[in-house]
């Protein structure tokens, strides 16, 4: 593990945590160079029953708010932040030091308390704040930290901001101006649902399962689907950073099982999952059958550009080829620009496209006027979907997810990935399949005819089969997803075949599930 020692204006040098070192440690800031990544900041915090060395501590988030504070001043933003933080035991303490190193770059933080990632960037909105850093690991398991910051709204950082600050805080490149100032925002929470609800009411008679995993969605979810008609069924909605059951993850099979057990047993409409920072949404339908977010973004898709013909969608490389091929997208006239996954690329993709909206199969989905800001909000998706089926009075969530043509799609698999190797394995993945195409081999059987690289790598081959490899942007893996529109038995070929490829690189590990 590589760590970094920081004093202000001094050059770093690498740290080992060892028995000798604990006291430099705990009185210098440590920051794991790999906590920088592409969009956003994730470091192990660590836990209170030890085990493994933390990445982070309290004084390297304080230089990480300096660098923060340096970046946003240099880049002739206004001194104005929001921030924020969710319900994780050292979420609060970890917000504090961030506040301080702002402070001590002449930042003016406004300050919302518990919150979710969508009520931050509201708050840039509501307050007419430029800039934003919200405290959060999001669907990371307890004992993970991170921020996900922005300076341009809705937008949030990508790679070359990120590099930025990497750079600033590695270097101790701070500019220290002091002058900086602190508001705490009371009620914020309030008026970020009364937002969400206003004007919004369904007139269907509606059963919802609101699944929290007991993340900080809990404090919200419930009360938002109440106030525009639903009669709500709780599940784990009680906040509890220990993650009693399973991470709070609408793409974990354990959190959509539990979702479906309930919605099965309550009778329920429709069951919705919401991850640790509420900007992701999960859906299982009336049957109990886990839709992947992808093919919920396709039923969306059909709903939007029925109602707004010619519609412009973005979605990721992860995501299903129906977007390209559905029959109803293409009688109404939709387009599809497929982008990078990830939720700061999705999201200004969108906003540069001027689509109306973007999906993720992570479950990210960004809604621009009149569904929303531009930003990823999985109360909006919520609504959305419940507005979808007040619109279909006559069908089923499962209906409406039947009438889509059948293709055989994975969930997102993730073999472990160290991340100071992650993006030289796919690279070498990439080159791999390109010799194959180059040489006129077959993948799982068939011939390649198509190499999608803006993001790894999606290999096509004749049937329309398709495998997507790339490295994950906020944890030590790789990302693997296979379709098939033909069966079952092609969506397998083509992920032996990707395994396959995977398995010539000894740095990748065990999946953490498979279909």
């Amino acid at each position: 593990m590589n760590f970094a020692r920081i004093e202000p204006g001094l050059a770093f040098a690498p740290v080992k945590e060892t028995k000798s070192d604990r006291f430099a440690i705990e009185t210098s800031a440590l920051i794991s160079v790999t906590g920088f990544r592409e969009y956003d900041a994730r470091w192990w915090f660590g836990r209170p029953d030890g085990g493994k060395a933390p990445e982070l501590n309290l004084m390297g988030v304080q230089a990480l708010g300096m660098g923060l504070g340096t970046f946003i001043r240099r880049s002739g933003i206004g001194p104005e932040i929001v921030t924020g933080h969710d319900f994780r035991a050292y979420s609060l303490g970890i917000k504090l030091a961030l506040i301080c190193g702002l402070m001590a770059a002449g930042a003016r933080v406004k300050d919302i308390g518990l919150a979710l990632s969508p009520m931050a960037y509201f708050a840039q909105f509501a307050l007419d704040v430029p800039s934003v850093a919200m405290v959060t690991a999001s669907h990371n398991e307890n004992g993970w930290t991170g921020v996900k910051m922005g300076m341009a709204r809705p937008v949030t950082f990508g790679p070359a901001e990120m590099a930025e600050l990497r750079r600033i805080v590695l270097e101790g490149d701070f500019d220290l101006t002091g002058g900086g100032a602190y508001d705490f925002v009371p009620d914020f929470r309030e008026r970020y649902i009364d937002d969400l609800t206003l004007g919004r009411r369904i007139g269907r008679k509606l059963k919802v399962v609101a699944a929290c995993g007991n993340g900080t969605a809990g404090a919200f979810a419930p009360e938002v689907l109440e106030r525009i008609g639903c009669e709500v069924v709780p599940l784990d909605c009680e906040l509890d950073y220990s993650f009693p059951r399973y991470n709070p993850n609408p793409e974990d099979l354990e959190m959509l099982h539990a979702i479906r057990d309930k919605v099965l047993e309550s009778g329920a409409d429709v069951g919705l999952g919401f991850d640790g920072d509420g900007d992701r949404c999960g859906v299982v339908d009336n049957e109990g059958r886990e839709i992947f977010a992808d093919k919920v973004g396709v039923m969306l898709a059909r709903d939007f550009s029925a109602l707004h013909p010619g519609s412009e969608f973005v979605v990721d490389v992860k995501s299903t080829g129906l977007f390209a091929t559905d029959p109803v997208l293409q009688a109404n006239g939709a387009r599809t620009d497929y982008w990078k996954t990830g939720h700061s690329y999705i999201k200004r993709r969108v906003a540069e496209l001027g689509a109306i909206a973007g999906f993720e199969k992570s479950g990210h989905f960004f809604f621009n006027p009149p569904l929303g800001r531009g930003y990823d909000d999985g109360l909006i998706t919520a609504i959305a979907i419940c507005e979808m089926l007040d619109r279909n009075p006559d069908r089923s969530m499962a209906e409406l997810y039947r009438a889509l043509p059948m293709t055989w799609g994975s969930p997102t698999m993730s073999p472990h990935c160290g991340d100071e190797v992650k993006y030289a394995v796919v690279e070498r993945v990439v080159e791999r399949f390109r010799t194959m195409q180059r040489d006129g081999l077959p993948v799982a059987g068939q011939k390649i005819t198509d190499l999608v690289t803006v993001n790894g790598v999606r290999v096509v081959t004749e049937d329309g089969t398709w495998g997507l490899v790339r490295a994950s942007s906020n944890k030590p893996e790789l990302v693997v997803v296979v379709e098939s529109p033909v069966s079952e038995e092609r969506q397998r070929a083509m992920f032996e075949a990707v395994d396959h490829v995977l398995r010539e690189n000894a740095e990748v590990g065990p999946y953490n599930q498979t279909f």
